[in-house]
C-alpha cells in the first residue's frame, strides 16, 4: 500500500479547470487499478492532495435542487460568479476568495475502504485545525460538514464537504471558510438547508487569518488521522 500523498497547491484556479484536473488524476489511478486486476499485477497507485482557491463560483451536487440557487444568469454575471452542476454528493455551495478548498484524490485501498469513515476523518481534520484557533467545531447529525453552536438558534456552518468516489478513488473534498466574504452565501440556500447560517474563521475571530498557516495545520492533522507516510511536493 502506498501511503505517500503528492501535494500540490494550485493557488487561485478556475473551478472548471480544477474539476477537469481532478478528474484526470482520478482516472489515472482507476486505470492502474483496472490494469492490475485484469493482469494480476501489483503496481502501486498514487494519491494526491490539492489545495486551491477558486474565483467566485456556485456548484450544485448531483442530487441538489437548482431552486437553492437564488440568482439568474444575469445576476450571476453581475456578481462576477459562475455556476456548475457537478458530480459530487451534496447540494449547493459557494467557493471564492479567502476560502481554503482541499481536494484529496486518494485510492482508499491504500488506507481503508470505508466512505463513512473517510468523511468523518475529513471533518475531524478541520475540527482539530480550527480548535487551534479556539473555535469549537462539531458535527451536526444528518448534515455533513463542520458546524459551530449546533443545537442552538445560532448554529452555523464553517466548512462544507462533498465528495465523489469511483472504485474507491475519491475526488472533490472540503471548503473551509477562512477569510471568505460570507455575503455570497446570501445568494443560495447553502447545502439546501434552510434557516442555517454560515461562518468564517475571520467572522468568528474578528481578524484576518493566515491561510498558509491554516493549510499547514490541516495537513498536520490529516497526516495523523489518515496515517500518511509523507506529503511529497
Amino acid at each position: 500500500m502506498n501511503k505517500n500523498i503528492l501535494l500540490k497547491d494550485l493557488l487561485v484556479k478556475d473551478y472548471k479547470e480544477t474539476w477537469e484536473f481532478q478528474s484526470e488524476l482520478l482516472q489515472e489511478i482507476v486505470d492502474v487499478k483496472i490494469k492490475n486486476r485484469r493482469n494480476n499485477l501489483q503496481e502501486s497507485t498514487k494519491n494526491h492532495f490539492l489545495f486551491v482557491e477558486h474565483p467566485h463560483v456556485y456548484t450544485l451536487g448531483k442530487s441538489g435542487d437548482l431552486s437553492n440557487l437564488l440568482l439568474n444568469e444575469k445576476q450571476l454575471e453581475a456578481k462576477g460568479a459562475t455556476f456548475y452542476k457537478i458530480n459530487r454528493g451534496g447540494d449547493i455551495t459557494y467557493h471564492g476568495p479567502g476560502q481554503i478548498v482541499g481536494y484529496p484524490i486518494l485510492d482508499l485501498e491504500n488506507f481503508f475502504t470505508d466512505i463513512h469513515k473517510y468523511l468523518r476523518l475529513l471533518e475531524e481534520s478541520i475540527i482539530l485545525t480550527i480548535a487551534e484557533y479556539d473555535l469549537k467545531g462539531v458535527r451536526s447529525e444528518g448534515e455533513t460538514g463542520v458546524w459551530l453552536d449546533v443545537g442552538t438558534p445560532f448554529a452555523r456552518k464553517i466548512c462544507a464537504l462533498g465528495i465523489r468516489s469511483s472504485r474507491w478513488v475519491t475526488m472533490h473534498g472540503f471548503a473551509l471558510n477562512v477569510n471568505t466574504n460570507l455575503g455570497y452565501f446570501d445568494n443560495i440556500i447553502p447545502c439546501g438547508i434552510k434557516g442555517k447560517a454560515v461562518a468564517s474563521m475571520e467572522s468568528e475571530l474578528g481578524r484576518k487569518i493566515d491561510t498558509n498557516e491554516v493549510k499547514q495545520k490541516i495537513l498536520k492533522h490529516f497526516k495523523t488521522l489518515f496515517e500518511v507516510d509523507e506529503f511529497i511536493l
